[in-house]
């Protein structure tokens, strides 16, 4: 289709290109009906532009319409060319002081927490950085996109408004001066023409609803009908569901419809189908059946093409617009006049309000297109700001209910804009007087919530689906509430009063409708059938528990508002409480002579509602009343004599002792709905508005009545009355044995009823209850949650209410009350409360849930024990309260009280006759411990002849009435003290009775009033402080004695231990750790310590015993017995690499024998060095296996290891393996023959050597020609060429054991199928490369490793590692034994051939290219098998010797080509030292080789240290690998660390410190092995410069280096857009910790398909970066991700922490972060050392759920 379309396009472009800009303008000038021209031009060209076949070509279509449409546009706008135009209009112009950059999503915004007016005040990462906030308390969030920078809106600031860019010049007046003045008339005339005709055409054409007729203006004589299939986006619709029914619909491949998915979500609609009607309609009519099944259909248009074509050319108009107004004032501001207009239809009709209207009828694309054109114009324009937000207003109730119907998000609504103008304090007044706005929301809200029940409450029962989406959206409204009201007004009009109380009316009103909603009766007998619906209304309080106390702030401002509110209030309550006496009969109560009227109510019979916001929003009045003062200054405004105390504390009574019967297990049958309410009801989250409310309501009430009546009035409601009013009741209700259940019940009841009353007296710390300010109130919250242990700070702020501001007002307060610990390398940094705070800690603290009252009363008790001090923990010392809730504190000596009091102490006195509680006396105590503090008080603060009224000391010294005569409340204390079954209380006990005497002292002084005196407490106390300080010493006595014991002991320990060394010795060479074994050798003196060669140290074979892990079992390692193994992990690794774009195309014809210097993948082998016999690893391993088999049939599930890939996990310590190790015995010393020969010198070793290679290549050739030629002719050439003892067809016998061998196999071939990602295969040639070069690769990663970390090479290293290398290096010594002689051999002669040169071995690696360690490793490891046919004497040790000589040459030689040889600047003329001469002669050497083509010459001292340096990384891993092979122990001076090692390390590998003598001494055949390896071709193209080779010591790979700022990644990752999906913005930039890349994870736009299956950017990048384990930041979480594999992924915590020690995963509190450095190189370390995919498989076996998670997809 697209190639027929080619030459007509082509056609159409020549035409379109001709015309020429200038001249429509001026064709345009001359126009007498500008309007018409204008749009005969769009309906001619617009079609021909856009839309011009199946898929939109943007660069195309915008170049073309730039120089067709809009080009005209802006000549005729300017008068000139505009390429002149627009820069003078924008010198002209002032330059804004205000930024409004509109953020993209995931762009960093900044808002300041001691600044910002509101938290919508946000300022983007330029003007923030620029301002003075970054030096204060700010807050990082990442932006959803759709909003813009305050910065320069002096609204937003309360102080700093300006960054330095946006600063305004203090010289200007801030007189708003009208941008026009800097505009020509006929300029102004123009862009008013233009701009009225285009905004107009977008708005008609965007709102157009026909879809297939263009309004009138715009229809062509000729249509085409070409139509478009348009699928529009919903929020309904899963991503998968649209691109299955596009497959099917219009038959495309599933990546054009991801493509189309993608597009539709990101632009809300794509074409997805071009043709005729018909074509169109049918694919239409089958995306429309696909998908109507289980909701609404996807939404799907026919459209006629012209129409689409202009729409996008209606798009691209507004956001011409948007830019062109960028370049003056002047245009911005009539731009906003052409677009607030009225239009001819009258209200409404403006083009802005059009567009507005029909916001949810738009798509996606549409709409933010013109969002973003209303805030650059309309919301940069303060004078149209204003009147915007007018007409913002008067649609406001229009605009919600569109939102509420519509499905898109709300940041795609035109609703959204509310923040932006809503929370401009000076908008959102105006808006109050002028629009009524709070009536407006609040009755919108309203109307939304239509569910009411009989007595109109919100009814919320049996939910739909679609109910609960629309209450959803319908709180948008309650936040819009709370923008408007978050600043709050300075000075009031009448105007405001008059309209704030109209909108607390409706507010009321809102309450109303929700006081006693959700109402619930007691389930008794069985257990309710439907939990009911609770949530909604819950969700509801939650969302207005703010708005509730922003009203009551707004209340506190004014007094006169105030006292209306509080009229207003109390009346609506009166309302709600209509029927409240009528209908129950009234009672009678009496207690103690006392007796009130009430009525007949059983909460636990009737129904009960938790929701009372309208009395707890009169509570709240009532405090500020207290706290204003006003109660006292204009008592007679106030209806306070007309309230009814019974009445106000009825509700929230029923409500706590609700609360009381449910925690007394009385409502278990009501389910978990009630459990959750009360839950929430106490929670941080509601409880300002609910619970402490409830307090309040009832302090209010009981401080205008007489206590006695609350008590009895209480007592009644928790069904207590009985008990305590009938005398022996508890004793005749304990002796008819009732059941166990209703005494457990009522002994909770009267426990909370108790803590109740505790509350009531004991809570003034909210302003206005007591004489205390709101910092009093946080530090006591803070005191309280420190109490129970130190908290992190991220935990501390959870604890506490937050405000709007969503501030608790902690940080202010914390530093008085607590010390800040930091953090180690893991754990978060703590606050500790300081010890002067333990006195202010209440046990029966109201915030307290049950659990954390035990643990912070242990926790308590605990500390005064450290601190040596009596356990008692008395109530603290209170604040006295407000005059207005004075009387309260006579509960506490009220009759009633006195009387329940004395019952309970009495009962614990006769302790077995009741059923009472150890938590009732304590409270009891408690209660007698408060009123004491209040007399105390009371006594202290007294002024001169002020008789003090409250005397609960007299009242507890009297006895009990007449009739049963009980003893006093102080004589039961008494008795009590020495109760043995209260221990735990007798220190409270001993306090109060302390305390009495005190007050009793202090009354005395005082008064000459006659107090009974009671000698006897006196006399008691002392004889008491002389018992005590006898325990004290005894105790220290005992603990001296102790310690004593102790001493002995250990001493005792440490002699035996140095009598019987023998004996530990043993032990230690029994742990399976061979390390011991190695130190405690035989002792050699450390002279002769020699790792290699014919002088090699001997030591004396030590037995190796193990213990298999599996069956417990010892076993000594032998060669013949069945094999021991070791759990393994091998895998590919590039963290050494320099080079990862290496990627092997064809692994199946690759020959790793040689390994470049760039190290680009290796394979690396770690073990956990756990033992097991190898037919229980396999027995093991089986089961593994059976066990995954039924698991996959069973659920599909991934584990944390892959069976398939031989994984399995080590049976002790979980750690993941997929293979096991052989444990041997060094393998050289089975192998080794007597040598009886004097030993050759290089020279002539090398020239056996070669011969030998010679021979053995020319039998091969024989063999394969042998079959032609006669037999005789190959024992010819036998005779001819072998060197002398040298027997070719000598088959060495193999010592091992079956099993050992078989074991040799397996793990060599798992290292070959790892290491090459093969599938396995014995036979393979390449297996024995693969074992050497783990090998090799193995030791290197730890020599870097001890490097970076400054360890010395031998020094104390883990035992798992000492295990892994040792077993490592032995097995690959071991592993020819399995192989065929003649492969290893081969590989031999090859290996061989590349440092000597052979005419057979052609294209072999230049000296440049081979890794010198590595080819160390193979030639070393393949040479026994040569030596076993050799009988002519030389022994193994002399050819280890002379190859590793061999090899350390080629090195020195390899580090002199590459070395860079700039001075340093200390050029030392004269070379001295002999290493000196010797360097420099040998580089005169290699320069001639090489023609001179390297560069002049250094000096020596230079050179040598050059050499010295790139040499040492060799040598350290050639010792370490000599070591382990032939079991050396290492000289004492290795083992500690910073010593000078060159020497020492010189002397172990027997070599001479000069090592340019290896040179000297060999010089006749070196010379001409240096010549061959200079003249090779490679090398030389290197010193010409064509090509690259590494130098050495190669630098160490870090991961990268990361900012110390964490908001310069977040900014860099805003900045990112995905690859593939052109310029889009991704939603989960992720960095490669180890190059750095930004990769854009989780989406289906980039993914790849990596070995037949569709894996994210993230899993696909491991496997080029890291060959399959990858470190990762999650930028937008702040997580670090690791992933290996496919199916194994885990998060970690990341670098980053805030001020207080914390990580912040999800940016969720956006406190500002810090790199950690130390933390940072633990990252690193996990890398270095491998441990990456063992880490991942335990937190993944610690933690289920990470093994669900998808990690291909990241």
């Amino acid at each position: 289709m697209a190639s027929e379309l080619e030459p007509e396009v082509q056609a159409i472009d020549r035409s379109l290109l001709e015309c020429s800009a200038e001249e429509i303008a001026g064709k345009w000038l001359q126009a007498t009906d500008l309007t018409r021209e204008v749009y005969q031009h769009l309906a001619h060209y617009v079609p021909q532009i856009y839309c011009r076949g199946p898929n939109p070509f943007p660069q195309k279509e915008d170049m073309l319409a730039q120089h067709v449409l809009l080009g005209p546009m802006e000549w005729y706008l300017c008068g000139e060319d505009p390429t002149f135009g627009f820069p003078k209009l924008e010198q002209a112009n002032k330059p804004s002081h205000l930024c409004g950059r509109v953020f993209k999503v995931g762009e960093p915004t900044y808002s300041c927490r001691d600044c910002a007016v509101d938290p919508t005040c946000v300022l983007c990462m330029e003007c923030f950085l620029g301002s003075i906030h970054r030096d204060h308390r700010y807050r990082m969030t990442t932006s959803g996109g759709g909003g813009f920078c305050d910065c320069g809106d002096t609204e937003a600031w309360k102080e700093g408004p300006y960054c330095q860019k946006h600063d305004l010049n203090t010289s200007e007046t801030e007189e708003e001066e009208d941008p026009l003045v800097h505009l020509s008339e006929d300029v102004i005339a123009r862009t008013y023409n233009i701009f009225a005709i285009m905004f107009r055409y977008a708005v008609e054409i965007l709102t157009w609803e026909k879809e297939n007729e263009l309004p009138a203006e715009l229809e062509l004589e000729e249509q085409s009908d070409t139509y478009y299939c348009m699928l529009f986006n919903d929020e309904v619709h899963t991503y998968e569901q649209v691109i299955y029914t596009l497959q099917k619909a219009v038959n495309c491949t599933q990546k054009e419809a991801i493509g189309f998915a993608t597009t539709v979500d990101r632009d809300g609609r794509r074409s997805v189908r071009y043709g005729d009607f018909q074509y169109c309609e049918q694919a239409k009519s089958v995306i429309v059946r696909n998908t109507s099944r289980q909701t609404k259909p996807l939404k799907v248009q026919v459209m006629h093409s012209s129409i689409v074509a202009h729409q996008n050319f209606g798009l691209k108009l507004l956001s011409w617009l948007g830019n062109v107004i960028g370049y003056s004032d002047g245009l911005r501001r009539i731009l906003c006049q052409v677009g607030l207009q009225e239009g001819p239809d009258g209200e409404s009709s403006s083009l802005v309000d059009r567009l507005m209207l029909s916001d949810s009828k738009l798509w996606k694309g549409a709409r933010s297109v013109y969002h973003q054109l209303f805030m650059s114009s309309l919301l940069m324009d303060l004078k149209y700001k204003k009147l915007f937000a007018i007409r913002f207003a008067k649609n406001y109730e229009r605009l919600q209910s569109d939102y509420v119907t519509d499905d898109h998000d709300r940041e795609f609504s035109v609703a959204d804009l509310s923040v932006q103008i809503f929370t401009v304090p000076s908008l959102a007044r105006m808006l109050i007087t002028e629009e009524n706005l709070m009536t407006t929301i609040i009755k919108t809200f309203m109307d939304h919530l239509r569910h009411r029940d009989s007595q109109g409450r919100f009814q919320f029962e049996r939910y739909t689906a679609l109910q609960a989406f629309k209450f959803r959206r319908v709180q948008s409204l309650i936040l819009d509430l709370k923008y408007v009201l978050i600043s709050k007004p300075t000075e009031w009009s009448d105007e405001l009063r008059q309209k704030f109380l109209e909108g607390f009316d409706a507010f009321l009103e809102l309450l109303k409708c929700m006081q006693g909603m959700d109402p619930i009766t007691r389930q008794v007998g069985q257990h309710i059938e439907m939990e009911p619906e609770w949530e909604a209304a819950f969700t509801l309080q939650m969302k207005l528990t703010h708005v509730i106390s922003m009203m009551q702030d707004w209340c506190a401002l004014d007094e006169k508002v105030l006292i209306e509110a509080y009229k207003k209030c109390l009346a609506v309550l009166m309302q709600c409480h209509g029927g409240f006496t009528d209908g129950e009969q009234p009672i009678t109560l009496s207690i103690c002579g006392h007796s009130v009227e009430t009525i007949r109510y059983c909460v636990s019979q009737e129904k009960v509602s938790i929701h009372l916001p309208v009395s707890r929003l009169l509570a709240g009045l009532h405090v500020l009343l207290s706290k204003s003062e006003v109660a006292y200054k204009f008592p007679e405004l106030l209806p306070l004599s007309e309230l009814s105390p019974p009445m106000l504390i009825e509700h929230p009574l029923r409500c706590l002792v609700l609360c009381a019967q449910v925690h007394a297990g009385m409502w278990r049958r009501n389910g978990f709905s009630l459990v959750n309410q009360i839950y929430y009801y106490h929670n941080v989250k509601c409880r300002r508005e609910m619970f402490d409310k409830d307090i309040i309501m009832l302090q209010t009430g009981v401080s205008m009545m007489d206590p006695n009546h609350f008590l009895m009035i209480m007592l009644s409601r928790f069904e207590l009355y009985q008990i305590f009013s009938t005398p022996d009741y508890g004793k005749r209700f304990s002796s008819e044995i009732t059941h166990k259940d209703v005494v457990q019940q009522n002994n909770t009841l009267i426990e909370e009823m108790l803590y109740l009353i505790i509350m009531l007296v004991g809570e003034r710390f909210s302003p206005g209850v007591g004489q205390v300010d709101a910092t009093d109130e946080i530090k006591r919250e803070i005191i309280h949650q420190l109490s129970i242990k130190p908290m992190a700070h991220s935990e501390l702020v959870k604890s506490l209410p937050e405000d709007e501001n969503k501030e608790t007002g902690m940080e202010g307060v914390i530093e008085a009350v607590a010390h800040f610990k930091k953090p180690g390398l893991t754990g978060r940094g703590m606050y500790e409360l300081k010890p002067e705070c333990a006195k202010e800690f209440n046990l029966y603290f109201y915030h307290f849930s049950r659990a954390e009252q035990s643990k912070a009363e242990e926790a308590q008790r605990k500390l005064k024990r450290q601190n040596r001090e009596d356990t008692a923990l008395p109530p603290p010392v209170l604040p006295p309260f407000c005059p207005l809730f004075a009387s309260l504190v006579n509960i506490l000596q009220s009759d009633v009280l006195l009387c329940i009091m004395r019952t309970i102490l009495q009962w614990a006195v006769e302790h077995n006759g009741y059923a009472w509680s150890e938590s009732m006396l304590q409270r009891v105590l408690h209660l007698i411990g408060m009123a004491l503090q209040e007399e105390k008080q009371h006594l202290e603060n007294a002024m001169e002849e002020h008789v003090v009224t409250f005397t609960f000391t007299q009242k507890i010294s009297k006895p009990g009435e007449a009739p049963n005569n009980s003893p006093s409340i102080l004589a039961m204390l008494e008795t009590l003290q020495n109760a043995p079954y209260l221990e735990v209380h007798k220190d409270m006990i001993r306090w109060i009775l302390k305390t009495f005497n005190a007050i009793k002292k202090i009354r005395e002084s005082s008064s000459t009033s006659p107090v009974a005196e009671t000698e006897g407490t006196i006399m008691e106390e002392s004889s008491r402080d002389k018992d005590k300080a006898e325990r004290k010493r005894k105790a220290e006595i005992a603990r001296l004695r102790r310690e004593k014991i102790m001493a002995q002991m250990s001493e005792m320990q440490r002699h035996f231990i140095d009598e019987n060394k023998e004996l530990f010795q043993q032990t230690l060479e029994l742990d399976a750790s061979s390390s011991a074994v190695l130190d405690n050798g035989p002792v050699v003196s450390d002279k002769t310590l020699i790792a290699l060669g014919p002088a090699k140290t001997q030591i004396s074979e030590q037995r190796q015993f193990v213990t298999c892990i599996l069956c417990q079992e010892e076993q000594e390692v032998k060669v013949e017995d069945s094999a021991m193994v070791l759990a393994a992990f091998v895998q590919r690794s590039t963290v050494l690499s320099k080079n990862r774009n290496k990627f092997i195309q064809d692994p199946e014809k690759y020959d790793p024998l040689f390994m470049h210097p760039d190290l680009s993948c290796g394979t690396h082998t770690g073990s956990c060095g756990h033992v097991m016999h190898a037919h229980c690893w396999q027995r093991y391993f089986d089961s593994v296996q059976a066990k995954e088999q039924r698991r996959q049939q069973r659920l599909r599930l991934h584990t944390s290891y892959d069976v398939e890939n031989g994984e399995f996990l080590c049976p002790l310590c979980e750690c993941l393996s997929n293979t096991v190790i052989p444990l041997l015995l060094p393998p050289r010393n089975i192998f080794s023959r007597l040598n009886f020969s004097d030993q050759p010198n290089l020279t002539q070793w090398i020239r056996t050597v070669s011969q030998q290679i010679k021979a053995l290549q020319a039998l091969r050739k024989e063999g394969s020609a042998s079959d032609t030629a006669s037999s005789k002719h190959v024992e010819n050439v036998n005779e001819l060429q072998l060197p002398e003892g040298f027997r070719p067809d000598f088959q060495p016998k193999n010592p091992y054991s079956e099993s050992i061998k078989e074991m040799l196999t397996t793990f060599g071939t798992a290292t070959y199928k790892v290491g090459l990602k093969v599938h396995p295969n014995e036979e393979d040639p390449r297996v024995p490369i693969m074992c050497w070069g783990s090998c090799a690769y193995t030791i290197q990663s730890l020599e870097r490793i001890l490097s970076d970390e400054d360890k010395p090479l031998f020094g104390p290293l883990p035992c798992r590692l000492d295990d892994c290398l040792r077993s490592l290096t032995r097995f690959a010594a071991a592993h020819w034994t399995v192989v065929s002689l003649s492969v290893v051999q081969g590989h031999f002669g090859r290996l061989f051939a590349s440092l000597v040169p052979n005419d057979s071995h052609e294209d072999l690696p230049c000296i440049l290219d081979i890794d010198m360690f590595h080819l160390l490793v193979s030639l070393v490891l393949a040479f026994p098998t040569l030596q076993c046919q050799d009988f002519s004497g030389i022994s193994l040790g002399t050819g280890d010797l002379h190859i590793f000589h061999l090899v350390t040459m080629a090195h020195i030689v390899q580090i002199l080509l590459t070395s860079c040889t700039e001075e340093n600047g200390m050029d030392q003329e004269n070379p001295t030292g002999e290493e000196e001469l010797a360097v420099l002669a040998l580089y005169k050497t290699v320069r001639q080789y090489t023609g001179s083509a390297l560069r002049g010459t250094p000096s020596g001292w230079h050179l040598w240290r050059t050499v010295k340096a790139g040499v040492m990384p060799f040598l350290k891993c050639s010792a370490l690998f000599f070591h382990y092979l032939n079991g050396v122990p290492s000289p004492p001076d290795f083992q500690a660390s910073g010593t000078n090692n060159f020497e020492h390390l010189c002397n172990y590998l027997s070599l001479p410190n000069n090592l340019i003598c290896l040179f000297q001494e060999n010089s006749e055949i070196m010379n001409s092995l240096i010549e061959s390896w200079c003249r090779n071709n490679e090398v030389r193209r290197y010193l010409e410069g064509e090509r690259d080779a590494i130098s050495y010591p190669r630098e160490s790979n870090k991961l990268i280096d990361l900012p110390e700022d964490y908001s310069s990644l977040i900014n860099q990752a805003s900045n990112f857009s995905c690859p593939k999906s052109g310029g889009d913005k991704s939603r989960a930039p992720t960095l490669c910790l180890v190059c750095g890349t930004l990769l854009c994870s989780q989406s289906y736009c980039c993914q790849t398909e990596l070995e037949g299956e569709d894996v994210g950017a993230c899993t696909a990048h491991t496997y080029s970066c890291g060959s399959g384990a990858g470190i990762f930041l999650r930028v937008r979480e702040c997580q670090v991700l690791f992933l290996a594999g496919k199916t194994k992924g885990c998060f970690y915590s990341p670098p980053y922490l805030d001020d207080y020690g914390e990580t912040d995963q999800g940016l969720r509190r956006g406190n500002p972060l810090r790199l950690c450095r130390e933390r940072f190189k633990k990252i690193q370390k996990l890398w270095h050392q491998h441990s990456v995919t063992e880490e991942i498989g335990h937190a993944q076996e610690a933690n289920q759920t990470l093994v669900g998670i998808d990690w291909q997809h990241l």
